[in-house]
């Protein structure tokens, strides 16, 4: 029978942000749609856009 070392890895000095919750992503959707409304130029279509594909991924509320 064959023996391999144990597998070790390094973990970062400081702890990983934790994920976004739903409603957070939620608020983030909405700030990123109120920058477009606000924001005419192409930086203002762009936060549209991830927007609208950030609420994509998102689960409906039920």
């Amino acid at each position: 029978m064959e023996s391999y070392e144990p597998v070790t890895a390094d973990y970062p000095p400081t702890p990983r942000l934790p994920l976004l919750t739903a409603a957070e992503a939620r608020d983030t959707v909405s700030y990123l749609r109120l920058l477009e409304s606000l924001d005419l130029t192409p930086r203002g279509a762009a936060a549209g856009q991830l927007a609208a594909d950030l609420a994509r991924r998102l689960p409906s509320d039920g």
